[in-house]
């Protein structure tokens, strides 16, 4: 059982964690939506524990078990995870407002 303090600290480290990955990524390969696209990854990775080699040789199983694994997810989790989401996308927001001021990074 999650407490309100560990889920705020929970939600506040996954945001930082995943802008400042996100940020690092933007300034390196100067693409500003790099983490934004690769989060839906990471986050399927997290919540369910099915090997990758799995999604292409039983393609249909593989899915249907990720489908239900996303749908019990509790509410603590899907906060949890979407703080990570707004944190790779607040770096891609950060990163372009950064270079349209004329910062260049690298």
């Amino acid at each position: 059982m999650l407490t309100i303090v560990t889920l705020i600290i929970s939600m506040l480290l996954f945001f930082v964690l995943f802008f400042g990955i996100g940020f690092l990524l933007n300034m390196l390969l100067r693409m500003s939506w790099i983490m934004a696209i690769v989060y839906p990854l990471i986050a399927i990775i997290i919540v369910d524990d099915v090997r990758f080699i799995e999604y292409f040789t039983s393609s249909k199983t593989a899915l249907t078990d990720l489908g239900v694994k996303f749908s019990r997810l509790a509410l603590s989790d899907v906060l949890i995870l979407s703080s990570g989401l707004a944190g790779a996308i607040l770096a891609g927001i950060v990163i372009k407002l950064l270079r349209k001021k004329g910062y260049q990074m690298f």
